[in-house]
């Protein structure tokens, strides 16, 4: 005998409800429990770009192989050599983080970065001289993801700064980043003083060589093999890297104490690279770029390959629409900040740190560093929350990267343009903050999210691509 209406009129109901609120609150207010499911709209107007990219029949397998590609990508620390020599940096030519900038809309710690680029290239003797020589336009501008590379906050890279070489042979495809100078009043934040100008060059006349050496003689270093044993240990890869620096320091310490150059430059260095807790970000993230760079130029692929932002503009690029930007104007991260500066201090999101986001790390992972909720202003309840919310924006799971607090699932990535515009929910970014004035340095470290209008604008590109 079956049971009428199969137990509906017997049983308790279990109601789930979505779009606006009013039937959900008229249930809850008779005492029947229900569960919201989060959905809205899309933004107007998208609505049509979204139903021929949904409909695309090439979407769903470009983006499984583009999944497929950014988790086998394979990232070994190869080399340390300089700029000139490992980009073909021309005397000029400086990099910087994010899409295209001119001087006239360059942010003030991207001015200040370039001002002490070029006084640290010794194209000029003041900072008053630099910064009249750049507003001429006699130097070149370049984009590090135009070249492979990456650069965190300002991420200008000049030619004889000096570089680590990341290797996929996966892919067969290599990206570079800068050493990491420590926190405080630091290149990368904007600051030009003496200060930073002689620990550039210690950087480039001690330590690069130091490293060089400790690379060439214990061989390539698994840097993917740091990142996952990380996330197991707090560590979220882009704000939190305390973890995967002692691990990299253990992997480099043998070939660095035997480095032929004298004592007190060995102590040093050792000293200098242990004491710094974001040594590792300068390896995440070309191990980054590689997984992302490996899911490029995929048609029909709605994956994202790139966010990076300058201070001024956040940019995406996405693997369906090759090396065309999308950008908006960047929003000012949301955090804790040092000493006596405030909100009014800090500048626009800045760096190209944001592919630690892309490829699945970084606030994508923040589960997996409750420790990291302390330095960017959320909680833990946040932490857990913001890496759930990813997984509905992103194409699949990391096989690699886990986050043991959710039973060792895999971190969320690649992120798809159709799912952030169907769903409203825009990628979580964990990134420091940078003084608004050119030569201040770190203020803070927060949250932020791009603007939504580098979503719409790639998924009509996308949109144009598939009826073409």
């Amino acid at each position: 005998m079956t049971t009428p209406l199969r137990g509906l009129l017997t049983a308790d109901p279990v109601v789930a409800t979505s779009g606006v609120a009013l039937f959900a609150d008229a249930l809850r207010d008779q005492a029947v429990p229900v569960l919201d499911a989060g959905w809205h709209p899309p933004p107007p107007g998208t609505e049509g770009d979204l139903a021929t990219v949904m409909a695309d029949p090439r979407r769903v397998a470009a983006n499984a192989e583009a999944l497929a590609r950014m988790t086998a990508a394979e990232a070994h620390l190869v080399d340390v050599l300089p700029a000139s020599e490992a980009l073909g940096l021309e005397r000029g030519t400086f990099l910087h983080a994010g899409p295209p900038i001119e001087w006239e809309r360059a942010s003030g710690p991207l001015r200040g970065a370039l001002v002490g680029a070029v006084l640290l290239e010794g194209l000029a003797d003041t900072p008053d001289e630099a910064e009249h020589r750049l507003a001429a336009g006699e130097f070149d501008l370049e984009p590090c993801h135009h070249r492979g590379a990456v650069g965190p906050m300002a991420g200008v890279v000049s030619p004889s700064m000096w570089v680590y070489a990341v290797r996929d042979d996966a892919h067969g495809n290599t990206s570079w980043c800068s050493l990491n100078e420590g926190l405080g009043k630091v290149l990368r934040y904007g600051a030009y003083g003496p200060e930073v100008l002689d620990r550039l060059r210690w950087m480039g006349a001690v330590l690069g060589p130091i490293l060089r050496q400790a690379v060439r003689s214990t061989g390539p270093v698994d840097i993917r093999a740091i990142i996952a044993q990380m996330l197991q240990m707090g560590d979220e890869g882009h704000n939190r890297n305390r973890a995967g620096s002692l691990m990299l320091l253990r992997e480099l310490l043998p070939g660095m104490i035997t480095a032929d150059a004298p004592s007190a430059d060995v102590a040093e260095a050792v000293r200098f690279s242990g004491a710094n807790e974001h040594f590792f970000l300068n390896l995440g993230m070309p191990a980054c770029k590689l997984a992302t760079r490996a899911a490029e130029g995929i048609p029909g692929s709605t994956v994202v390959t790139t966010m990076a932002r300058n201070g001024t503009d956040f940019g995406i690029r996405v693997s369906g629409t090759g090396d065309q930007w999308f950008t908006g104007p960047a929003n000012t991260p949301q955090g804790l900040f040092l000493g006596d500066y405030g909100p009014a201090d800090a500048n626009p999101d800045i760096g190209d740190s944001a592919i630690t986001e892309t490829a699945g790390i970084g606030g994508f992972a923040m589960a997996a560093a409750p420790a990291i909720v302390r330095f960017v202003g959320g909680d833990v309840p946040f932490a857990l929350a913001a890496t759930r919310r990813m997984y509905e924006v992103t194409v699949g799971e990391h096989p690699v990267y886990q986050v043991p607090i959710l039973g060792f699932r895999g971190t969320p990535v690649g992120i798809d343009v159709a799912l952030v515009v169907r769903t409203g929910d825009l990628p979580q970014i964990n990134t420091g903050m940078a003084g608004r004035v050119a030569g201040t340095g770190q203020v803070g470290a927060g949250l932020v999210t791009p603007p939504a209008e580098c979503f719409t604008a790639a998924l009509s590109a996308l949109a144009r691509a598939a009826g073409s």
